[in-house]
């Protein structure tokens, strides 16, 4: 991939010296994820999770063309009034286009991740295959971004609105190793379970960090799924019943494609009365303490084995 990559110092020498580091995608901070100024509240306890434990965090965006990598504070404010998506496919436009701002989606945060040299990746959920994609062929460029790049992506599992059983289909067609942290079944965002079974339970970060290292495919990542707290879940039952009412809502509107997901999370707000919010920052700031756990380890096995 050639373009215009930029790391900030921090990052840099944290890549340069093999010390652990987990990047961060920008669309879950921006006016995008969560409304203001739950969005700026999820940064900074992202982040702040990330170093205390020793690791170094790296947003991820792109800002007046540019392929950032690791934000100043002047940068992260623009990602918090960001309002336009970047995936994979939209990198190099923006880049030819000078795009202001285009906050990244794992897609894209994953790509620019590897090229960086970073191998862990926190996020809130994954995109997947949504319903009804057997007639609008609609499945989100997360999935065939995971089984190209060789990183751990650290997630709630997949958006609950999704068709979870064939996005799993999907992620085993194309090689992913699925992981449960510490859970058996595959967690669906706002509850921790989704009642699929994961197809592998891990224990520690050690075993996450040694699955990567050891894949067959070489070009493949890992998917490391982690329950929302117990104490921050939402009721399956009346999750069930806001989701209906946001698709069919999405529906009526003819929402269709990338704006799908932003439109359904801030109708799941509405019609949640809200507590859609604190689940989503609880989830974001626990993938960020399990990514950093993973970083720690991946960084350590890799000097081990240098």
């Amino acid at each position: 991939m050639n373009g215009p990559l930029v790391l900030s110092d921090e990052v840099a020498t944290a890549v340069a010296e093999g010390t652990p580091v987990v990047a961060l995608e920008s669309t879950i901070f921006s006016t995008l994820g969560l409304p203001p100024p739950h969005n700026a509240e999820a940064l900074t306890r992202c982040t702040e999770t990330i170093r205390a434990a020793g690791v170094t965090p790296a947003v991820i965006a792109v800002l007046d063309g540019v392929w950032r990598v690791g934000l100043d504070p002047e940068g992260e404010k623009r990602v918090l009034e960001g309002e336009r998506k970047v995936a994979e496919r939209d990198l190099a436009v923006a880049a030819a286009q000078d795009w202001p701002v285009g906050v990244t989606t794992v897609s894209a945060t994953v790509a620019l991740a590897e090229r960086a040299g970073i191998l862990v990746f926190a996020t809130g959920g994954i995109g997947g295959v949504h319903r009804n994609a057997e007639v609008t062929g609609d499945i989100s460029a997360d999935l065939d971004a995971l089984a190209h790049h060789p990183v751990i992506t650290v997630c709630a599992g997949a958006k609950a609105f999704l068709d979870l059983p064939r996005t799993l289909e999907y992620l085993e067609t194309e090689g992913v190793p699925v992981l449960g942290w510490r859970h058996d079944d595959f967690p669906a965002f706002y509850v921790r379970s989704s009642g699929l079974p994961v197809p592998h339970r891990v224990e520690t970060a050690d075993e996450v960090a040694r699955v990567l290292e050891a894949r067959v495919r070489p070009r493949t990542g890992v998917l490391l799924t982690v329950p929302i707290p117990e104490a921050d879940e939402l009721d399956a039952a009346d999750l069930a019943a806001s989701m209906d009412a946001a698709l069919a809502a999405a529906a009526e509107a003819a929402v269709t494609g990338a704006a799908v997901t932003p439109y359904v999370l801030a109708r799941l707000e509405a019609e949640t009365d809200g507590a859609s919010v604190p689940a989503n920052l609880a989830l974001a700031e626990q993938n960020a303490r399990v990514a950093s756990e993973v970083a720690v380890s991946l960084a350590r096995l890799r000097r081990r084995t240098d």
